[in-house]
């Protein structure tokens, strides 16, 4: 009986002893050069792999780096995350973040009129070529009040002008978040109401000294009556130009667009600080103004940096001097007195801004001198006067204001 069991076994551990020593007599000349080989084999592996690994991180980098410059993560990223299915953040967002600037690149100076507008504006000119940023000034001088379509009409002009930039108009305090526009930085300078008033009564009718027959083409219409008006009698007189709801002007310019703005009263005044303290950077006073620039210098440098040193410099204190309004001359005590008196609210207002002025000085560090006011109420006592009450809005105020909005109102 033949066992096929067993011869296959025998048969089969003699073939494997045979193969065995068969491949050990073809590797038995070679076996240093087989450890070299296996030791190449291994390094070429290694370098492979560091290599990969370099370059991950390369691009992870490279990757997190347009991330941070571009507001988000790059588009080859999200398109890559969208193939594979692992990213929802178009589904969430939409839209990428804009890039954004490490400075305020949106500013805003809405200037008031006779308060030094005219001697920033040359400045800015200055350091816009400085600081290679794009400076727009609207030459819309009597309109300071716009409707709803106007507002959102003016502010989208504003924001799409590239970044950085400044721009500058006479125009009431506009509010860019009540109309979902991001809200630009603010910053503006007013001065000593009494002083404002008589700088804009005497440029209206002789101008400044960049030219003596100036004034004339702005106020065609003006008679010889009226430009000939001794400040006085426009006073205790009563006239409309002298007197309330013209006068009240400061307040308007931040309190804002709503008609209530341009009622002298509380509600005005309120309205006002509370969008000084929630949406300006800085409001200055004019009396102290080298103060103000080296305030502008310390919070906007990218726009304001030098802005001293052009100021003090002898080429512009000469351009300087020819905004300087011609044949001014002070009212009398009795008239003065008048005028403080009509003036309550813009004169509380003022105060209010002054203090806030020397407040944010010694928080930055700021040492000097500060003026005292051109008016105060310890020289000019209240008398009994009467000062006309606030008009309804109606046809008869709106045409008042565009009257008094139609003056040249710059400085």
């Amino acid at each position: 009986m033949t066992n096929y069991s067993g011869n296959s076994l025998h048969n089969n551990g003699q073939t494997a002893n045979h193969v065995r020593e068969r491949n050990g007599r073809k590797c038995s000349g070679s076996s240093s050069g087989g450890s070299g080989s296996s030791g190449s084999a291994f390094l070429r592996v290694s370098l492979r792999g560091y290599g990969f690994c370099m370059g991950t991180l390369f691009v992870f980098c490279l990757g997190s780096l347009l991330y941070q410059l571009n507001g988000g993560p790059p588009q080859i990223l999200l398109d890559i995350r969208q193939y594979l299915g692992e990213s929802t953040f178009q589904d969430d967002h939409k839209f990428l973040a804009p890039r954004v600037l490490t400075f305020p690149s949106q500013v805003v100076y809405n200037r008031v009129g006779k308060c030094g507008s005219r001697t920033v504006v040359m400045l800015l000119k200055l350091l816009a070529e400085k600081h290679h940023f794009n400076l727009v000034s609207s030459e819309i001088h009597n309109k300071t009040r716009l409707s709803k379509h106007e507002q959102v009409s003016l502010m989208k002009n504003i924001t799409s002008i590239p970044e950085p930039f400044l721009f500058t108009r006479h125009v009431h305090f506009l509010n860019f978040t009540s109309f979902k526009i991001e809200q630009p930085v603010y910053f503006n300078i007013i001065r000593d109401p009494i002083n404002r008033f008589l700088s804009n009564y005497f440029f209206r009718r002789f101008g400044d000294f960049r030219g003596e027959q100036f004034h004339l083409l702005r106020t065609p219409n003006m008679k010889d009556e009226e430009r000939y008006l001794d400040i006085n009698v426009c006073i205790l007189e009563n006239y409309p130009e002298c007197s309330n709801p013209r006068i009240f002007y400061i307040i308007p310019y931040f309190c804002g667009q709503h008609p209530k703005c341009r009622e002298p009263g509380v509600w005005a005044l309120e309205k006002a600080k509370q969008n000084v303290m929630e949406n300006y950077l800085l409001v200055g006073i004019l009396e102290e103004l080298e103060d103000v620039l080296l305030l502008l210098e310390r919070l906007l440098p990218q726009y304001f940096s030098g802005a001293v040193d052009i100021y003090k410099g002898p080429d512009y204190m000469k351009m300087g001097k020819l905004t300087s309004t011609v044949r001014k001359y002070t009212p009398t005590l009795e008239a003065l007195q008048v005028l403080y008196h009509r003036m309550s609210f813009e004169y509380e207002f003022y105060n209010f801004i002054r203090d806030q002025f020397h407040l944010l000085k010694r928080k930055i560090g700021l040492k000097s001198e500060a003026r005292p006011p051109a008016y105060s109420p310890e020289f000019l006592h209240e008398l009994a006067v009467r000062t006309p009450e606030p008009l309804d809005e109606d046809e008869e105020l709106d045409n008042a204001l565009e009257d008094a909005n139609s003056w040249p109102i710059q400085m």
